[in-house]
């Protein structure tokens, strides 16, 4: 495999070459410019697999539920990956390796994928990279793809968009459910999980979650509230058959092709703004005195934007 051939990489990809697999999500995290080519030879190659996305606070335990869903996939002959993703990494410069860490159990198995990944390279974040890293694991055969996404408001809305199932995960201890779960995630969210169950508190999160979305207004799908303890797996199977339930709710009500259809879109436009954005960037550097004549007041910022898109 050429390390810059994008062909070679996505026939490698195909072949289930994991070196390939991290070299092309590393081409996904920089940015880099041969990315284009190789999302066109990759795009064909998809089948569609499934995904999940698991998110909520730190600390909540997200990487030990993803850590036992994988194990449960395992049981069942599922090939699947995890990727989880730091949408915070235009300052931290990385994303944090503790989610393989603790996945440390799925280290030797060659159907099981765990890469941490930065979006540092796309200023749109998991709304660029997340969904081209996803159809790169879906072209290399995982048929189970779980999104893991540290929850910070706008990245809960992120990675329900993301994905098939967005499964909301919160804690005893973090503070009120009524504040974790608001910023439009009651909305989002398909499955929610209150983990750590053994501790005091938790009946109250769970209480709190339920009377939250029977006071909300009626949805086609009813969101479940499970309780779990994954670091001891008790509730871990009924979040798998409540996933399931999901997926197969919405593949029958034409839901899950609606969805991915309005993330295909959704996709499509963060590129053409991000595109815009860069040569709108280059516009303005070439535009000579566009400056002088904004602080003269001989033009106004609309005029000036105007001016920049005419170019």
């Amino acid at each position: 495999m050429s390390d810059g051939d994008p062909t070679a990489i996505a026939e490698a990809l195909a072949a289930g070459d994991r070196r390939a697999v991290a070299r092309a999500i590393s081409m996904v995290e920089d940015a880099d410019p041969g990315l284009p080519a190789l999302s066109a030879a990759v795009y064909p190659r998809t089948r569609g697999a499934q995904t999940v996305g698991i998110t909520g606070a730190p600390g909540v335990g997200k990487s030990t539920l993803a850590g036992a869903l994988v194990r449960l996939a395992r049981e069942r002959g599922r090939r699947v990956a995890v990727l989880a993703v730091d949408p915070t990494s235009p300052y931290t410069g990385g994303a944090l390796l503790g989610d393989r860490v603790r996945m440390q159990e799925h280290a030797t198995d060659t159907d099981v994928f765990i890469r941490s990944m930065a979006t540092r390279g796309h200023l749109g974040g998991m709304a660029l990279a997340a969904p081209e890293a996803v159809r790169i694991l879906d072209a290399a055969g995982y048929d189970l793809i779980v999104l893991e996404t540290v929850g910070v408001g706008q990245a809960e809305v992120d990675v329900a968009a993301a994905t098939d199932t967005a499964v909301v995960v919160l804690a005893p201890g973090l503070g009120d459910a009524v504040q974790m779960a608001k910023a439009g995630i009651l909305e989002v969210a398909d499955v929610f999980v209150v983990n750590k169950a053994d501790r005091d508190g938790a009946n109250e999160v769970l209480r709190e979650l339920r009377q939250m979305l029977h006071l909300g207004e009626a949805r086609p799908w009813s969101p479940p509230v499970l309780a779990t303890t994954a670091n001891a797996g008790e509730g871990v199977p009924e979040l798998w058959a409540a996933i399931a339930e999901h997926r197969s709710w919405s593949d029958t009500s034409g839901q899950l092709r609606e969805k991915r259809r309005a993330r295909l879109l959704r996709e499509v436009e963060a590129l053409a703004a991000e595109r815009s954005r860069v040569a709108a960037a280059a516009a303005l550097a070439a535009a000579d005195g566009l400056v002088d004549d904004l602080e003269a007041r001989r033009i106004d910022p609309y005029a000036a934007a105007d001016r920049v898109v005419s170019r």
